[in-house]
């Protein structure tokens, strides 16, 4: 189960761009435990030093500092790259309603970049990070590929133009590509600092301060959190994955759902705090209800998520109180 049974031809080679992030230095950690060679790309915009140094003595390890929205740098990064993680991109929903153009180049623009690069440089596959944002204003539960409404903010668009690049780049050039629609994914690593943070650690953090965390809207919007090793479960299976399956979008969960209320008062017992929560106003852009069907990613990848909410969210709060 998960993804310790992938198994690559020896000698193969990852490129991991945004690897100084969350998600991407996730996957620089485990694919470098799994004994293969990796090339990280980040320009540290979003993504931080700390995350990286612990890699820098690794003979398979090395780093290129450069931005994706620059076409010789993607060049250079693919050079000699069997597989391509693509990580790099300005997340935040509402964020990116503030700023449009700067989303449009470095996750459209930028992403486009990458693909192009890979598809000179003859990569095997290239997975890269779509979101569930793309489901938009579609209401029904679970969310389905296939049957997405109108997006509700620039960062969803520019996700959704990735995967419409995806299935060119595999009809047009043939090159294997794989759009994986992360749902909340949560873990170690993951920033809890700024206005844009993504809400568990940011609680987690508030909790153990015995700060009063805010609750965008009346916290009965729900969510299908997902656990950093599924992710990274989804992105290696991707790379091992049927190339008849290349072009598509996958949803990456747990395929669970949870209401914001239920998981801050399992945070608040879970950390031993009574702290009650402000309510703030809902947040633009944001989808109330969030929840996964995984069916069609367990078919074409082989994608076995182990980790629920529970087991994770034991794992993140533990590693919080290490390191906050």
């Amino acid at each position: 189960m998960g993804y310790k049974d992938v198994k690559f031809p020896e000698g193969s080679k990852f490129l991991v761009t945004g690897s100084a992030g969350f998600i991407g230095s996730n996957l620089v950690e485990a694919i470098l435990k799994l004994g293969y060679q990796v090339r990280g790309l980040d320009d540290f915009t979003t993504g931080k030093k700390k995350n990286v140094e612990e890699f820098l003595d690794n003979p398979s390890y090395e780093f290129i500092e450069g931005d994706i929205r620059d076409f010789d740098t993607c060049m250079k990064a693919c050079d000699g790259v069997d597989y391509v993680l693509n990580q790099a991109a300005w997340g935040s929903v509402p964020r990116s309603i503030e700023m449009p153009q700067f989303y449009e180049e470095v996750n459209v623009k930028g992403t486009l970049n990458m693909m192009e690069a890979a598809r000179q440089n003859g990569v095997k596959k290239f997975v890269y990070a779509s979101s569930s944002s793309v489901y938009g204003d579609e209401p029904n539960l679970p969310k389905r590929e296939g049957t997405e409404g109108n997006v509700l903010s620039p960062y969803a668009l520019t996700k959704k133009m990735n995967e419409e690049y995806g299935k060119l780049y595999t009809k047009l050039y043939g090159l294997d590509t794989y759009g994986l629609r992360y749902f909340n994914v949560f873990g170690r690593r993951q920033d809890p600092e700024g206005a844009y943070a993504a809400v568990l650690p940011k609680f987690i953090e508030q909790l153990l301060n015995d700060e009063q965390p805010t609750i965008n809207g009346d916290g009965k919007q729900s969510r299908d959190f997902t656990y950093i090793e599924n992710v990274i479960e989804a992105n290696l299976k991707a790379c091992s994955s049927s190339t008849e399956f290349a072009g598509e979008a996958f949803n990456i969960a747990y395929g669970g759902r949870d209401y914001l209320i239920d998981i801050y008062e399992q945070l608040s017992s879970a950390l031993g705090k009574d702290i009650q929560p402000i309510f703030g106003p809902d947040r633009k852009g944001d989808i109330k209800h969030s929840n996964a069907d995984i069916s069609k990613a367990k078919e074409m990848l082989g994608y076995e998520p182990d980790w629920s909410f529970e087991q994770g969210i034991k794992e993140a709060i533990e590693w919080y109180k290490e390191n906050l």
